[in-house]
């Protein structure tokens, strides 16, 4: 099993560990990512970690733009780490891979810092930024998240603007937290592939994070990839066990194809200790509780159990090798950082 996982290219398109790292003083931001992240990515065979930029809601709107800038700089200094490189398309990453360096590629997740400026994707993709979404479960100035979903709401104008800015660009759109008129929106506009960076099946476990059959064979039909999400409430009501995580994969490789099929863990157990006051460790999301989790599969180093629940449903070693990171890799170098001719 681990000679498997060991030989495949290991792709994790949803990781906040970002967020934990700008909590910190600013000189404890390099030597927190190589002594406590660095250690679990090298466990887990990660080979290939998008790092999405969140912004919380109390940063908004005057400060998003602000802490967006810082994350993006502690990128760029956790990149310069010798084991990892901060990658702006599909031929760094493969050089970055070449030389035995963990690829990171860098993401919005929700643009709050953007607002209706749509032309400040342009700045931010010159500091690197490959892939961005423009909600999470709320409303922003270009779409709504899918817990808005009951608005039956589109791409605002500035929206619609965005989405065409960045396939001028090259900067890949993520329809991961978007609500369902959003998809279907943004679906309707794209004219290359899209990615879901964590999303699963809502045929498996209605709730509004999660992609229905109908979008999934839209994505699979634009050419784009859905990342499965680790997150166990998400997965099922109350079975938190890898055996739901392997449904969801099972359901979308079933709806979409093979090919169309990746891993968006986030893997929040860590971040959200390291981000939450100690007063609020029970939380609730969207109903769902945050403090539910996959046994062994809390943090990157447990990504082989990935590996090795797939192999115990009889998957072929191809297809799993597919769903691990080839498919978001052949992504990644058709797409990624190529403007739009």
């Amino acid at each position: 099993m681990r000679d498997l996982h060991d030989r495949s290219v290991v792709a994790d398109t949803h990781n906040d560990l970002l967020d934990a790292i700008v909590h910190r003083p600013v000189e404890a931001w390099v030597p927190h990512f190589r002594e406590r992240w660095l250690p679990q990515l090298r466990a887990g065979g990660v080979n290939l970690q998008v790092l999405p930029v969140f912004i919380d809601d109390a940063y908004r709107p005057e400060g998003a733009l602000r802490q967006t800038l810082r994350m993006i700089e502690a990128a760029h200094r956790i990149a310069e780490v010798d084991e990892v490189r901060l990658c702006h398309d599909g031929t760094a990453i493969d050089a970055a891979l070449a030389d035995d360096r963990i690829a990171l590629v860098l993401a919005l997740e929700s643009a709050p810092g953007v607002g209706e400026d749509v032309e400040l994707l342009e700045t931010l993709f010159r500091l690197g930024v490959r892939v961005a979404s423009l909600a999470h479960f709320g409303r922003t100035a270009l779409a709504d998240g899918s817990g808005e979903d009951a608005s039956g709401s589109r791409l605002t104008r500035a929206g619609v603007a965005a989405v065409a800015e960045m396939e001028r660009l090259g900067m890949m759109f993520d329809v991961s937290h978007l609500g369902v008129a959003g998809v279907e929106h943004v679906l309707e506009l794209a004219t290359r592939p899209v990615i879901a960076t964590h999303s699963s099946a809502r045929a498996l476990r209605d709730h509004h994070r999660n992609l229905t059959d109908e979008q999934l064979r839209g994505i699979a039909a634009n050419g784009g990839v859905v990342c499965v999400n680790f997150f166990a409430p998400f997965l099922h009501e109350s079975d938190f066990r890898i055996e739901r995580l392997v449904d969801h994969i099972e359901h979308i490789a079933g709806v979409m194809g093979i090919r169309h099929v990746g891993l968006g863990p986030d893997f929040v157990k860590e971040v959200l200790a390291d981000v939450t006051p100690p007063c609020c460790e029970t939380q609730f999301i969207e109903g769902v509780p945050t403090d539910r989790f996959l046994p062994g599969l809390e943090g990157p180093a447990g990504l082989p159990l990935v590996t090795e629940a797939l192999l115990e449903r009889g998957w072929p070693d191809d297809d799993i090798a597919l769903v691990l990171g080839a498919n978001v890799l052949d992504l990644f170098r058709a797409e990624l950082g190529k403007p739009k001719h």
